[in-house]
């Protein structure tokens, strides 16, 4: 019997559609610290329809910070972790955990601050001995920064999880913990109003300025099974950035998404996000980053040549 041309074109369409679908594959992502600037990628990209036209669709769960990540990570729950601190991962590798890092989330470290209330006495580090000071949560790049902190100061501080900037910026203006930590855009309007002052920066430890701080990572079952659908992701998060840097629609999504003004977004942008910064392919400062996980106990002993070709073997290379 033959199909009457409408019907035809009716299931022509109706397959292509349908192809259209089942050929997009789904990759389920955790990220530490909903809307900063870092971490938009994914949320921005899935938006802008960068990640659908390469044949994705992303799932997205936020966390507290690395060490959560991380655990999602290795749970299962997830194929990548983004954003998790790179003492954090190496430690986890060298306690037998099936992980792999396989891209670079940030190296250098203009974005992290540490303040106190406008009407602290706390002026530096350097004078906040006994004090307690604010990370987000263990094994992350801040739980880290803090230990080095302690060390390069040479001040006995108490370092107290605190979860997520917005968390953590109640627990100090409310005097639970008396130094917090945050990461652009939230809190930059406090400092500019004057209602909190800055009292270090991740960079203040030299050995953090030239180094790969966070890392993507996957277990060796994701990178072995999706490796396909890696590259693609890999490819449409190159294309994200690109977008973020250079449209200013992208600057206009994302200050929508954390609800600041788009003024504010490109001082965030510019200020504390180099691009050069973001790049998957960025991994400096390997050397410093075991000296650093080990004086902060994350690591026994720096990985062997062979421990860090395995760790970062699937490490994104350039296109």
């Amino acid at each position: 019997m033959k199909m009457h041309p409408f019907v035809a074109l009716v299931a022509c369409c109706a397959a292509l559609v349908f192809g259209t679908a089942s050929a997009q594959d789904s990759l389920k992502l955790a990220i530490g610290q909903r809307g900063n600037w870092e971490n938009a990628p994914a949320e921005l990209g899935q938006k802008a329809g960068i990640f659908r036209k390469h044949g994705l669709t992303l799932e997205i769960l936020y966390t507290q910070g690395g060490g959560e990540t991380l655990q999602a990570v290795l749970s299962g729950s997830v194929d990548i972790g983004v954003g998790v601190g790179m003492a954090g991962t190496m430690g986890a590798f060298a306690k037998g955990a099936p992980v792999r890092a396989i891209a670079n989330s940030t190296t250098g470290a203009d974005d992290l601050f540490w303040y106190v209330p406008a009407n602290s006495p706390i002026k530096s580090l350097k004078d906040a001995a006994g004090k307690t000071i604010a990370y987000s949560t263990t094994g992350s790049s801040t739980n880290l920064a803090v230990l080095a902190f302690i060390k390069h100061f040479d001040t006995p501080m108490k370092p107290v999880a605190t979860g997520s900037p917005p968390s953590t910026f109640t627990q100090v203006m409310s005097g639970q913990v008396d130094i917090g930590w945050s990461s652009p855009p939230f809190a930059v309007e406090a400092l500019q109003q004057g209602r909190i002052r800055m009292v270090a920066k991740e960079s203040d430890v030299p050995s953090f300025r030239n180094q790969t701080v966070r890392v993507m990572i996957a277990t060796t079952q994701t990178v072995a099974q999706k490796r396909d659908a890696l590259q693609r992701f890999f490819a449409a998060y190159r294309e994200t950035l690109d977008w973020m840097y250079s449209d200013p629609a992208a600057l206009k999504s994302y200050a929508e998404w954390v609800n600041v003004s788009e003024a504010l977004a490109k001082e965030v942008r510019d200020r504390f996000y180099p691009l050069d910064n973001l790049r998957l392919e960025r991994l400096s400062g390997v050397d410093e980053a075991m000296a650093d996980a080990v004086g902060a106990k994350f690591l026994p002993a720096p990985l062997t040549k062979a421990q860090q070709d395995e760790l970062f073997g699937a490490y994104v290379r350039k296109p």
